[in-house]
């Protein structure tokens, strides 16, 4: 007897099959069988799915669970909509390796990039792990309902390694920084990491304007965290780029000193709209050569929060709004409200 049998599934397996009606049955978390017109036997257990679908759950390659997955066993949303598995760490903003004392700063470019607020994440996130691997124990002490995978993020990375220096994109880092940060690497992919991520897209800011550390990272920077991983030999190089003048070149160079998969973020932007087309073809040449690389696309359109709150408005990159950064949001608007010259401007 079966632990569970689920009885008359419309089931769609994810082969780009037809979808049929079938029983499936359960054991100690694996199925076991699925039912082609013969029998699968009984279960402790049976649920009927009459008219439900019955499909494999979804895997979320691309989140930001880096807080809510300390302290949310149920990772909602997205375990209300039938994902699976999720994987954070993306677009090279985390919360691990911290330095004690340095938690504020991180939390301040998660809100600035994906405007998580500040509040939440500072009463959410225990900070009990200082090393991405005590960051690894504590997301693997935390029951909760579905798998998850975690990455290195570059800008904590290089905070941690080079202090203040590294929250300025435009610091380079010297060689024993370059050596640290990739053992480091090395280290947390050994023990788990799922790949490391990196962002070079002028998009990405802290809450109060400055760009993220990972932004100016020269080739020396990158090419010695990409042999770390391939001292590691294992894990995904994934990065959120503008892809300006040779910066896929750059990529791949990084890519085939790792000997690791590149991922990719690809969209399309108004003032270069076919961009994409371009990057999709240096990805088809570099896969022809051999190397292995993904460009990773929304699958549906994605929703937007815009105002003079949020991380996005009209005004985001405006030299003018970006001198008021330091303001509260009341301050600014008294600003704006009661001076007819910066308006003009």
């Amino acid at each position: 007897m079966h632990e569970l049998v689920v009885r008359d599934a419309t089931v769609i397996d994810g082969t780009g099959g037809d979808r049929r009606v079938a029983d499936v049955a359960v054991d100690d978390g694996l199925i076991r069988a699925v039912s082609n017109g013969a029998e699968v036997g009984r279960g402790r257990r049976e649920i009927n799915a009459e008219g439900l679908l019955l499909t494999p759950g979804w895997v979320d390659i691309h989140t930001h669970y880096d807080g809510q997955a300390t302290w949310d066993p149920f990772l909602t949303p997205s375990s209300w909509h039938g994902v699976t598995t999720v994987v954070f760490g993306n677009c090279s903003v985390g919360f691990a390796p911290v330095q004690p004392g340095s938690e504020p700063y991180l939390i301040n470019l998660m809100e600035g990039v994906e405007d998580i607020p500040e509040t939440v994440l500072a009463e959410g996130i225990d900070f009990r792990w200082e090393s991405f691997p005590e960051y690894l124990d504590v997301l693997g002490s935390t029951p909760r309902v579905m798998d998850i995978g975690a990455q290195v993020p570059h800008a904590a990375l290089r905070y941690y390694v080079m202090g203040e220096r590294g929250a300025d994109f435009s610091e380079n880092p010297n060689e024993i920084e370059i050596e640290r940060m990739g053992d480091l690497l090395e280290g947390s992919l050994a023990a788990g990491a799922l790949g490391f991520t990196t962002s070079r897209t002028g998009k990405h800011r802290t809450k109060d304007g400055r760009l993220t550390p990972s932004y100016g990272a020269q080739e020396a920077e990158l090419n010695g965290l990409a042999l770390a991983m391939r001292r590691a030999g294992t894990g995904v190089l994934e990065v959120n780029s503008d892809f300006g003048e040779g910066e896929f070149e750059r990529l791949r160079a990084a890519a085939e000193i790792a000997g690791r998969p590149l991922s990719v973020l690809l969209v399309q932007v108004d003032d270069a709209p076919d961009l994409w087309r371009k990057t999709l073809d240096q990805v088809g040449s570099a896969c022809a050569d051999g190397l292995e690389v993904t460009a990773q696309v929304g699958s549906r359109a994605i929703g937007m929060l815009m105002g003079l709150e949020a991380t996005v408005h009209p005004f985001t990159t405006h030299p003018l709004w970006l001198e008021m950064s330091a303001l509260s949001p009341k301050e600014r608007f008294e600003r704006l409200r009661d001076a007819p010259d910066l308006r003009r401007r």
